[in-house]
Parts: C-alpha cells; sequence; structure tokens
C-alpha cells in the first residue's frame, strides 16, 4: 500500500486534470477508509515536486495579459468559469502539496485528514466545473490562464505557518467574499447547473479556511506566538499586495477569521 506522501506525490505528478482529481478522490477515500477503520495509513517522507505537472493547455499568462471579458455575455461566463476551474484545480494541488511537504511537522494526524479532505474536495470542485463548461460547449484549457497561482506555494516551501496564512487564509478566505457575487451572475443568466456548483463550492471552502485557521492558531498557541501579530507579520512578507475589502465578514468568522486579522492589512497597509 502507498503511503500518504507517495498518494499526495502521485496526484502532484499527473499532469491531466480529470486524471489528477480522479486520483485525489481515490486517494482520500482509501485515507478516510482506512482511518474510519482504526487503521492508519503511513504518512511516509516522498518528495513533492517543486511545480505540479501541468496539462499543456491552458497556456498560462501573467496575470495582467489575462484577456478580461463582460460576465454579462455568455462568452463573459465561460471565461469566468473557466477561471474558477483553473483556481480549483490548482487548490488540489495546493493541499495535497501541504500533506507531502509538511509530513514531518510535529502535528496530530488529524492534520492530515482536514487536507486530505479539503483536496478531496477541490477535486470535485474542479469536476463540477468542467462539468458546467462541457454544457457551456467549453472545456478547461480552452482558454489562457493566470501563472501566478503557484508562487504562494513556492513561497512558503519552507514555512508550514506562512503557508497556511497565505493559502486558506488570505487566498480562500478571498474566495468567499466574491463568490456570492458570481452565484448572482449565473443565476440572473439563468445557469443553473453553474449557480448549483457554485453553491457546492463556496459552501465547502468555509471548510478549508476554518482548517487554515484552525491549525494556524493551533501552531501558535503551542509555539507561544501572537496569532494576530505573527498573522500580519507572514502576510506581509510572503503575500503581495494585501488584503482587500470588500469582506464577506461573516463567512469568514464562521471560518474562525476574525477581522482583526485581516482589515489592518487592507491595501497591503
Amino acid at each position: 500500500m502507498q503511503t500518504l506522501t507517495e498518494m499526495a506525490v502521485d496526484v502532484l505528478t499527473t499532469a491531466d486534470g480529470r486524471e489528477k482529481t480522479a486520483r485525489a478522490r481515490a486517494h482520500a477515500a482509501t485515507w478516510a477508509e482506512a482511518r474510519a477503520a482504526g487503521r492508519t495509513i503511513p504518512l511516509g517522507q516522498a518528495r513533492p515536486p517543486d511545480r505540479p505537472a501541468r496539462p499543456e493547455r491552458p497556456e498560462l499568462l501573467d496575470p495582467r495579459d489575462v484577456p478580461r471579458r463582460r460576465p454579462g455575455t455568455e462568452a463573459g461566463r465561460i471565461a469566468l468559469l473557466h477561471a474558477v476551474a483553473h483556481i480549483e484545480l490548482n487548490a488540489v494541488d495546493l493541499h495535497w502539496d501541504v500533506v507531502a511537504r509538511f509530513a514531518d511537522a510535529p502535528v496530530p494526524l488529524s492534520f492530515f485528514d482536514d487536507w486530505v479532505r479539503a483536496g478531496d474536495e477541490e477535486a470535485k470542485h474542479f469536476n463540477l466545473v468542467c462539468d458546467c463548461l462541457a454544457a457551456m460547449g467549453s472545456d478547461y484549457g480552452a482558454l489562457p490562464a493566470h501563472a501566478g497561482m503557484w508562487r504562494a506555494a513556492e513561497d512558503t516551501a519552507g514555512d508550514l505557518l506562512g503557508r497556511l496564512a497565505v493559502v486558506p487564509m488570505v487566498l480562500e478566505a478571498r474566495g468567499l467574499d466574491v463568490t456570492p457575487g458570481m452565484i448572482d451572475i449565473f443565476r440572473k443568466a439563468g445557469a443553473e447547473e453553474a449557480v448549483a456548483a457554485l453553491e457546492v463550492i463556496y459552501a465547502e471552502e468555509v471548510h478549508h479556511v476554518a482548517y487554515g485557521s484552525k491549525w494556524f492558531n493551533w501552531l501558535c498557541g503551542r509555539d507561544g506566538l501572537d496569532p494576530t501579530e505573527t498573522f500580519h507579520a507572514l502576510v506581509r512578507r510572503y503575500f503581495r499586495g494585501g488584503t482587500k475589502p470588500p469582506f464577506n465578514e461573516e463567512k469568514r468568522a464562521e471560518a474562525g477569521l476574525p477581522p482583526d486579522f485581516y482589515w489592518p492589512l487592507a491595501g497591503g497597509a
């Protein structure tokens, strides 16, 4: 049987999006079934790649060069869903990278339960959005995409606290801010399949931000660090641009992210 880190590296080194997510879901099920049965799959020590395998398409561009399309048109809504699919595929790799890269961190086994579950849910999200794209006559890879998505992982490759601060507590928290507006766009267009997919994503992304907040605070408590001050220092070190309002304060609070974490960073202050 593969170790958990071998499973993670298997996901990270698979290029095709549908195949990557199929492996992510299969490995997550294997881990969850073993844990439910009282068996522990060894974590192991498989080394993750510096960059995950990617399909040949989409073409990856500098964020400034990605074409902007109006969401009031069908083409614009396809572009919006394509961007979401790209984010979700990167999120699959980000969560499995945490599992592989930080397997030697002195944390409880439940840490890995959370990130395997998050990686499984991101795989589900990618497939939901790809199904919506297919129903609209498109597919993932048909449009160019943002090339900077992996920067957060590279910048925090040696810093677990930094990774938790930037990925779930900044990037995924931003998803909580913007997803309600996307749902409204597709609801007004009568695109019910896309609305249903985005509502699943919106509900489950709260969990991922909550995992980040839980383990960030746990690590700070163990090491005698002030969580708020540490969060501010790490975001300023690793994340360019600061946090930007408007904030979905209700969902952020539900995920354990209080306003004194993100408001002082608004606008890159």
